[in-house]
């Protein structure tokens, strides 16, 4: 009967192992930021190869993001997640022993696609067992975790680089990845139902490139995570410019983090107003194009992390309305159709932070995506509202 508590198909997953699980591949990339620098120094590359170590993490991702969506409709998700944990933690284990940059380009590939079962199975799990408001609700919680995550990985990177390297980051990865790993093991359950069982992955898949819907969800979500992720590749750089170390880089993620919590507050508030995501996704992106201009202006200063916090800002307004309701006629494919909306937009984000990473100017390239994410609106239909 206990048994049945945990694991049967009617329960729901603890909402605090939900969170928990969205937020680490977050997490993962960003406690190795703080690490680029070191890390180009250590294995003797680039500063511009080392932070295009970022843009292969999303690219593994992505490939990720397909193959658990999939096999999370095929095998279930309970066990989809639990062999994408055992992946990431085979990556992040070989990590802490490699020897040269293309072995550490590898182990991070292996781990950022397990590391993608806990964006594309947690959010599949979450539209099995919410529904209408009550989901809008479960992804602004989310929302606020997936916003938060970054700066708590940046945090500890700082101080973890500080201590010891990169190596003591791999070293926490490693126990991050037995902690989530033994609590979904004990803790998820089955949510799959039957209908997602049978559906099929080439109509779905083609059903959903033929919609216009998805296509600007696709476009909104990598748009937010690029201008976001920028300031993990290029502010590193930016701060050794400045004269200052990972250490006070990690730091800086205090005034995300008001950034984060402040948009995820007005998110909430707005939304219990009765204001619709649609108006919210618009005010995200004024917010977004507000804050790059911003960056752009004062980049060559320590003032820039003021404009930076509103780009954050309106990635904690953004991402979850966009999120609850990109796949709202997908129900019957929904661990198939999160995959594919995943490829779309990680392979986005992968390409944006590629380019960026070649372009290395933070407050250009902000700028470049925000105005793209205006075009998107546009192109949807509602920048003239």
């Amino acid at each position: 009967m206990i048994q049945h508590t945990k694991y049967g198909e009617m329960s729901k997953p603890p909402m605090w192992l939900l969170v928990l699980l969205i937020m680490f591949p977050q997490i993962v990339e960003t406690i190795y930021s703080p690490a680029l620098g070191e890390i180009g120094q250590y294995f003797g590359v680039s500063d511009n190869l080392a932070a295009a170590t970022i843009a292969t993490y999303f690219y593994a991702f992505a490939i990720g993001v397909v193959a658990w969506g999939i096999l999370s409709d095929s095998l279930g998700r309970r066990v989809s997640m639990l062999l994408g944990l055992m992946t990431y933690a085979l990556g992040v284990f070989a990590a802490v022993f490699v020897t040269s940059f293309d072995m550490l380009l590898v182990a991070r590939a292996v781990s950022a696609f397990g590391a993608a079962a806990g964006s594309v199975v947690t959010q599949t799990m979450l539209r099995d067992k919410f529904v209408g408001g009550e989901l809008g609700k479960a992804f602004s919680l989310v929302g606020m975790g997936i916003a938060i995550s970054p700066v708590i990985g940046m945090f500890a990177g700082g101080q973890l680089t500080h201590l010891g390297g990169h190596t003591y980051v791999f070293l926490a990865l490693c126990i991050l990845a037995v902690v989530l790993l033994s609590k979904s093991a004990l803790l998820l359950p089955e949510t799959r139902s039957q209908e997602a069982r049978k559906a099929p992955l080439a109509q779905t898949a083609k059903k959903m490139l033929m919609d216009r819907h998805i296509w600007v969800s696709a476009l909104l979500v990598a748009g937010f995570n690029v201008v976001v992720f920028n300031y993990y590749q290029i502010g590193p750089f930016i701060f050794r410019e400045l004269g200052l170390n990972a250490q006070q880089f990690g730091y800086s993620g205090v005034v995300l983090a008001v950034g984060t919590l402040i948009g995820s507050s007005i998110n909430k508030r707005l939304l219990s107003k009765g204001i619709t995501s649609a108006l919210l996704i618009k005010f995200a992106v004024g917010l977004s194009m507000l804050g790059s201009l911003g960056v752009y202006v004062t980049q060559h200063s320590l003032w820039f992390l003021l404009p930076m916090m509103i780009v954050v800002m309106a990635f904690g307004i953004g991402i979850p309305n966009v999120l609850s309701q990109a796949l709202a006629n997908y129900k019957q494919a929904v661990g198939s159709a999160s995959a594919i909306l995943g490829l779309l937009y990680y392979t986005l984000i992968a390409l944006g932070l590629s380019a960026s990473s070649a372009l290395a100017n933070l407050g250009l390239s902000l700028t470049v995506v925000s105005m793209l994410m205006v075009v998107t609106l546009c192109f949807k239909g509602d920048c003239s509202d």
